[in-house]
């Protein structure tokens, strides 16, 4: 096997693209579609300064290099979720890329410890709230991605999430018929509101075989297990589905989550619509001040019933 381009002996086949490459060539095409993506979305510039949500595994990890070999100002905050034989072995191969490949950039790696802002562990606090534990650590970590962000004057903040990813999530979305989801699940959302970092997710033109394979063909250490929280997770059964579809037809996942964000392209309603409905219907939270529709954030919510806990 071959490499498309250049026609030296190939290292990874992509079916959905009928092409094989060879190392250098495949780091040209992932380099290729995350500055696609970048472009397309209007996500960010080389002057503004990015804050990178890292976990310790392929997808964060591979996105800080990306974005850093592209030259762009990149900086990771990684959340430490006191997960006992996970979280300090994820947090080893973030400190270790941050000293080794990031550094030299410049680039530095802001830590947030669960157990010693929020009390406890992400298992322990779940149980304190009576919430499924995926559901406690994403009120968390969104709100302390979203709070570094703004109070370190982040322009835009980026997640690794890849084109597996989204489209598991809008098959999910669909099955259900979350409107209100799909009508957000853009790889770009806007500042809407003082308070409110934007999001990007410059990944979603590349699978999570690809990204497992820059970090391999890169020498990026990074943590091989999934989180041991996300046994039984929806998302997993639809990825499953996806991939069962995608081995009999390359190409099933671009085509469906490139295609949806066509069409949310041509009748989606404006970037500026959607501001004028996050400010309509968003407001500070007396507690912390981040933007919520609530009486009091998710985030407080959790914390206040988590101190209220009896088993505390």
């Amino acid at each position: 096997m071959n490499c498309t381009k250049c026609k030296t002996k190939a290292v990874l086949k992509l079916p959905r693209h009928n092409a094989a490459f060879c190392k250098n060539c495949f780091n040209s095409f992932a380099h290729d579609q995350v500055g696609r993506a970048i472009r397309s979305q209007e996500m960010f510039g080389k002057s503004d300064r990015i804050l990178v949500a890292v976990s310790g595994g392929k997808d964060s990890l591979a996105l800080w290099d990306l974005l850093l070999k592209l030259g762009y100002k990149a900086d990771a905050l990684y959340v430490n979720l006191g997960i006992p034989g996970y979280s300090n072995r994820s947090r080893d191969k973030v400190q270790h890329y941050a000293e080794t490949v990031a550094a030299p950039y410049g680039a530095k790696l802001h830590l947030h410890t669960v157990e010693q802002t929020e009390g406890a562990g992400i298992k322990e606090l779940a149980q304190l709230v009576h919430r499924p534990t995926c559901s406690t650590c994403g009120t968390i970590k969104r709100y302390q991605f979203n709070r570094v962000a703004i109070e370190q004057d982040y322009d835009v903040m980026a997640t690794g999430h890849n084109l597996d990813d989204e489209a598991a999530r809008l098959l999910g979305n669909v099955l259900h018929w979350q409107e209100d989801y799909l009508e957000k699940q853009s790889p770009s959302l806007p500042a809407s509101i003082d308070g409110f970092a934007k999001k990007v997710k410059p990944l979603y033109r590349l699978t999570e075989r690809e990204l497992a394979a820059y970090c391999v063909l890169n020498g990026i250490d990074y943590i091989v297990d999934e989180c041991p929280m996300a046994q039984g997770a929806r998302t997993l059964l639809y990825k499953e589905v996806l991939n069962r579809l995608e081995t009999e037809s390359p190409g099933t996942k671009q085509y469906f989550y490139w295609g949806f964000l066509e069409r949310q392209r041509k009748k989606a309603p404006t970037e500026a619509t959607m501001t004028e409905k996050d400010q309509a219907s968003l407001h500070p939270c007396p507690t912390c001040g981040q933007p919520t529709t609530g009486d009091i954030c998710s985030y407080c919510k959790l914390m206040a019933r988590a101190k209220a806990s009896p088993a505390r």
